[in-house]
């Protein structure tokens, strides 16, 4: 996450719907060219109330189509919902390879920017140069200074809009029912959607599935039973355990290290091969645990960065923690966008009680959950009231990874026992959404062909768990 905002977190009433009209002409839309992919695309931009309970401005919404490679394709097309709060669809189109080339056969994939993300008017806030070297408390500043500077009207950056949003770029295009894949946040988005127009909604996938009642900054239990796999992989397996045999006591001592004072060194910068110094606070490197938790391939890598951090050698830690800057292409997301939507919907609900339920014993603690909410006063937005979610009808695919840090399958679980007909997979050797992996992308066109059959999934117990990393030459063969 390349913004200032998340950088420095290192880490509904229903409005009334406007009267129907008669559905407009389909938006033919332009060729576009965007990065993550090299063929053309079709690109749309749908024009959107800013605030749906009244007249006056308006927003563009961008919508990214990948046409369906056989010219009778199917009318229900896939449309994709990123993650974040902050993610846009524009921002994963390399998954229209990875993860869609099946359902792209004989399905369009539509790819939508949430409101204030990717090209649909990003609130973005850009790191300052001088990261590295900045207080957490300069930080912090730094971020209310952007988030005011925006004059965003945050309140109109709802769960519930950006819902609204995706019926609209639905008319635009003149499709009928709609099948839609959600990841991470967009899971959550899209069972807004679909309770908000059931009638329009074919079928579901969600992968990394996010409940209804979930809190999204109390993440601490799940964040710490994800670390405490990892290390019970190393320990099991005899290379990862001879070359690092004190793993936990050096993950321990760095915490501890960390709360009393950061950790200051000096670097190449990736840039320009200067010596910078650069800080890690207690913060960064809990939050950047986190982080490569999400990646089963990452995780196994954290054993090599704990033991040599620990031995005073940063560098290859500091190099994994910057993959969230501007040199990644995960370094997307809308800062501003994240905070609109999680103060107004989850931190009201991050009571004293959950926060003391969810943090002990984890290595994430609650200054880490608590703090984003010394943020939200710049984005100024109101509490949106949690309602009773309503069942869902349309069948649904729900896809976890078992070693998942913030949406496992316990998540997955709570959320399917408000619908009617969920089918559940689990991936024992994945993390945080598994669409890309081995068979998944075959299971997805088989279940949009018949959603009420169930998915022969044997085969995802098939991918393989991959190797630590025991050296710097990298993971093992």
């Amino acid at each position: 996450m390349r913004s200032t905002i998340v950088s420095t977190l290192l880490l509904a009433t229903q409005l009334v719907l406007p009267a129907a009209h008669a559905a407009p002409a389909p938006q033919a839309g332009r060729t576009c060219h965007l990065p993550g992919i090299e063929e053309a695309l079709r690109c749309i931009s749908v024009p959107v109330p800013l605030d749906y309970a009244k007249s006056g401005r308006t927003l563009a919404i961008h919508a990214t189509v990948a046409p369906a490679f056989r010219e009778a394709a199917r009318s229900d097309p896939l449309f994709v919902l990123a993650g974040g709060p902050g993610q846009a669809g524009s921002d994963i189109l390399p998954l229209v390879h990875a993860a869609f080339r099946r359902v792209r056969a004989t399905r369009d994939i539509v790819l939508i920017d949430q409101r204030g993300t990717g090209l649909s008017g990003k609130l973005d806030c850009k790191s300052p140069p001088e990261i590295d070297t900045m207080t957490e408390e300069q930080l912090d500043a730094d971020a209310r200074r952007c988030i005011e500077s925006l004059g965003a009207s945050y309140g109109s950056y709802t769960t519930d809009a950006a819902a609204r949003d995706i019926e609209r770029v639905r008319l635009a295009l003149g499709y009928g029912q709609v099948n839609l894949w959600g990841g991470s946040y967009g899971t959550r988005l899209a069972q807004h959607y679909t309770r908000l127009f059931p009638a329009n909604v074919r079928a579901l996938v969600l992968d990394g599935v996010a409940a209804p009642d979930q809190v999204i900054p109390a993440g601490g239990r799940d964040a710490q039973a994800a670390l405490e796999t990892t290390f019970r992989q190393c320990e099991k397996e005899a290379a990862c355990a001879r070359a690092f045999p004190a793993l936990r006591t050096e993950f321990a001592a760095l915490a501890a290290q960390l709360a009393k004072a950061p950790a200051r060194i000096e670097m190449a910068d990736p840039r320009t091969a200067a010596l910078r110094p650069v800080t890690i606070s207690l913060r960064r490197f809990t939050a950047t645990v986190h982080r490569i938790l999400y990646s089963q391939a990452d995780a196994h890598t954290l054993p090599f960065l704990i033991h040599s951090a620990h031995g005073g050698r940063w560098e290859p830690f500091i190099a994994q923690s910057n993959r969230d800057s501007d040199f990644s292409t995960d370094g997307a997301m809308a800062g501003p966008l994240y905070l609109a939507v999680v103060c107004a919907e989850d931190v009201p609900r991050l009571t004293p009680q959950l926060v003391a339920e969810d943090t002990p014993g984890s290595f994430l603690g609650a200054a880490v959950s608590t703090q984003l909410a010394t943020l939200c006063p710049a984005v100024n937005v109101k509490r949106v009231a949690y309602a009773a979610p309503a069942r869902i009808d349309a069948p649904a695919l729900l896809l976890s990874g078992a070693l998942d840090p913030v949406t496992p399958p316990r998540r997955a679980e709570a959320a399917a026992k408000l619908m009617k007909a969920a089918q559940h997979l689990v991936v024992k050797n994945g993390g945080h959404i598994v669409s890309p992996l081995g068979c998944a992308p075959r299971l997805m066109r088989e279940f949009l062909d018949a959603p009420h059959q169930r998915v022969e999934a044997r085969c995802l117990d098939e991918i393989p768990a991959p190797t630590f990393q025991l050296n710097s030459a990298g993971p093992q063969p």
